[in-house]
């Protein structure tokens, strides 16, 4: 099948630029979004839009979902007016959100029923990766789908992969979380460490970017660190949900995960002070909290 029209559902912070990006690369796109006042880039890059979940899929090779967490997947999946009732048989059904892997399992098996083939695709790169199109895409699923889907991914990303069977793209997602939130709080640490020693911050992020201590979380977020700013590039309350992915994951296989368990809390803590909007960066407030430390 010719994948040349692309229902794409969630144009959110992450959504709008993929869509955008699509556009960009020749795809006719068909846009939905759960709220209003989220169309306009996609418009301006020559989209379309949908007024219901049923408009946008009908006539759709492929069927994109980017949406915050499982509950809002099986809100439109399911259902008389969701994507299994009105997609075609053979469409390509490829969720990009990050949800539980026994989620995307669930939803491949269910699509099956309706002859629609399903993907789970998880991405990392951030915002900044949507816009440049330079996002990391790890994809669960039949192999011939993934190589059907691989012009549409390579629109949006340049590290492109199949981890396997259906849900696997969802579990490698939790391991990337797993890493970076666990090196996000080491950053931290170190920043409190540093500015309480006396160090300049600035001259020792050079010395540590340089050796093996170096790291994406380290250099992307060295102004967050340096100045204080947890202006949102991906927020606390995400990476919230999805340590939760982490931890219940784990706990289903069982798999030990002691510092991972021990971010986690310190991202639910950073949430019940009211930080879900923030940053995931601003666990350096934590850092601050329990060191009695004012930066200011």
């Amino acid at each position: 099948m010719s994948l040349k029209t692309i229902a794409f559902l969630g144009l959110g912070t992450m959504g709008s630029p993929m869509a955008v990006n699509l556009c960009k690369a020749g795809y006719t796109v068909n846009g939905w979004n759960r709220s209003a006042g989220k169309s306009g880039p996609l418009l301006a890059a020559g989209g379309r839009t949908a007024e219901s979940v049923r408009a946008a899929v009908r006539d759709a090779d492929v069927v994109i979902t980017m949406l915050p967490d499982a509950p809002q997947v099986a809100a439109i999946a399911y259902g008389p007016e969701g994507i299994l009732a009105h997609a075609r048989p053979g469409t390509l059904l490829i969720d990009m959100s990050t949800i539980a892997p026994r989620s995307s399992v669930e939803l491949a098996d269910a699509a099956a029923k309706k002859r629609i083939r399903v993907l789970d695709a998880p991405v990392a790169g951030g915002e900044t990766g949507a816009i440049e199109g330079m996002l990391s895409i790890m994809v669960g699923g039949e192999g011939d789908d993934f190589e059907a889907a691989k012009p549409v991914f390579e629109a949006l990303g340049r590290t492109v992969t199949h981890c396997g069977a259906h849900g696997l793209g969802q579990t490698v997602k939790a391991a990337n979380q797993l890493v970076l939130a666990i090196n996000m709080q080491a950053c931290a640490e170190a920043v409190v460490f540093l500015e309480k020693s006396g160090v300049d911050l600035e001259a020792a992020f050079d010395v540590l970017s340089g050796g093996l201590a170096g790291s994406n979380v380290l250099t992307r977020k060295r102004t967050n660190f340096l100045r204080r700013d947890y202006t949102p590039s991906f927020a606390m309350g995400l990476h919230h949900k999805d340590m939760g992915i982490v931890t219940d994951t784990a706990r289903a296989i069982g798999a030990s995960i002691p510092l991972g368990g021990l971010a986690a809390q310190l991202v639910a803590s950073s949430v019940a002070r009211g930080e879900a909007a923030l940053d995931h960066s601003a666990l350096l407030h934590g850092v601050e909290l329990l060191s009695g430390y004012d930066h200011e």
